[in-house]
């Protein structure tokens, strides 16, 4: 069943003097549950598209559908993670979590519970107190991880979310971040520049070209890979190989951009 569904999505930026055409015709559909990657060069539109899809503004063309309904603006079913993690520094780990239930006006037990669980999965059930100063990139990354899912959205968009963490810890996340999202049976759709991180946490891997930004090609995740952690997918031979792969598709967009 089509959960997500993009409508020849098209988006031009108007100034006074020209119109910049940054995305061409951008159809897709996304099932529930599913996990894909957003990937392709620099000024592709992959960030844009993902703004559009979570409301902030409507494409020039076309319509996003979630759950059959249009989406006209920001969605509570659409829960947002940004590679900054945007944490208050004068609010402890407990108050940034419930920030979001406390603004929908969600702010009962019950939903507090679910939450402090969220906390104790990842690991953090002893930082409630804690300022973000007091915590590593990694933990931040955490709590800002289980504020967006504290309002149980349907899906999340993830933009480059561990970009700005050391290997180590960048790691540690795409299997955290992996496992929880697969446990709590979430959708979402990431985008990153790293092809690695696309084939160890997706499904599916959307292509993007640029000038303007068009879906160039769809890698699907052999079942090999997608039964194991990120972790564990890139020590397997078929990763290389995929690796491999994408990276000469990358290679022959960058090339035909240059020309």
């Amino acid at each position: 069943m089509v959960f997500l569904q993009l409508n020849s999505i098209s988006q031009t930026y108007f100034s006074k003097r020209s119109a910049t055409k940054a995305l061409e015709d951008i159809s897709l559909s996304v099932r529930e549950g599913e996990f894909i990657s957003f990937l392709g060069p620099s000024g592709c539109g992959k960030t844009t598209v993902l703004s559009i899809i979570a409301g902030l503004f409507p494409p020039t063309e076309g319509s996003v559908t979630l759950n059959g309904q249009l989406i006209k603006g920001p969605n509570p079913k659409i829960g947002y993670m940004l590679q900054q993690d945007y944490l208050f520094p004068w609010k402890t780990v407990k108050e940034n979590v419930l920030l979001g239930l406390k603004l929908r006006d969600q702010l009962n037990e019950q939903h507090v519970s679910n939450t402090f669980s969220l906390l104790k999965e990842v690991g953090l059930e002893g930082t409630l107190d804690m300022y973000p100063a007091q915590l590593s990139g990694g933990m931040r990354q955490r709590v800002a991880f289980v504020r967006t899912l504290a309002t149980n959205p349907k899906i999340l968009l993830l933009d480059e979310p561990f970009s700005a963490l050391d290997y180590q810890t960048k790691i540690k996340l795409e299997d955290l971040v992996s496992t929880t999202l697969m446990e709590h049976k979430k959708t979402a759709i990431l985008v990153t520049h790293d092809i690695g991180e696309a084939i160890a946490m997706s499904e599916r891997i959307i292509l993007f070209s640029k000038n303007p930004g068009r879906i160039f090609r769809t890698f699907k995740i052999p079942e090999t890979l997608r039964k194991l952690t990120p972790f564990e997918a890139r020590q397997h031979p078929e990763f290389s190989l995929m690796f491999q792969q994408i990276w000469e598709e990358l290679e022959h967009i960058e090339q035909n951009d240059n020309e």
